[in-house]
């Protein structure tokens, strides 16, 4: 499946595009060491003219495999843009040139999905990341009870 919208088939109404890319076909490449792999973006737009534009809206899903930047645990991470929208003018400075009466919306897409990529992914927010002892990182949330804080025995003291 592709990203290429008709122009020529939107003058007869909003015109619909949904399926699935693969990073070659959007042409993500993986540059990030925690960034391992990613399957198929799953893609459900809707495009409409607009009187001299196009606005194309909808909703783009990408499950992206990582490595925590904390404790170095793989996860998947998916990013979601619920409510994605482009405008593309048809005329003036800014105007899109299409190739013969399609548009290719791969660029765009591809450009929100890179600016979307975790920068420092985390397997959760409260990630303890390694521990300076070597012993096996503990899954979020399963942490043993905390140490005790080093001013709970002055506070003792002060009720007292």
């Amino acid at each position: 499946m592709s990203l290429i919208l008709s122009i020529e088939q939107l003058k007869d109404g909003d015109q619909s595009l949904a399926g699935e890319l693969t990073a070659e076909e959007l042409g993500l490449e993986l540059r990030d060491e925690l960034v391992t792999g990613m399957a198929p973006l799953s893609f459900d737009l809707s495009a409409s003219q607009l009187d001299d534009a196009i606005l194309v809206r909808g909703r783009l899903q990408l499950p992206v495999d990582c490595e925590c930047a904390r404790c170095l645990r793989a996860f998947t991470h998916t990013m979601v843009l619920d409510d994605w929208a482009l405008h593309l003018p048809l005329q003036g400075e800014d105007a899109i040139e299409p190739q013969g009466d399609f548009v290719d919306l791969t660029p765009w897409v591809r450009e929100d999905i890179l600016l979307g990529f975790p920068q420092h992914p985390l397997c959760a927010p409260d990630c303890s990341g390694l521990r300076a002892d070597g012993a096996t990182v503990p899954e979020p949330g399963t942490e043993a009870d905390p140490p005790p804080s080093p001013w709970a025995q002055l506070e003792e003291w002060k009720k007292e």
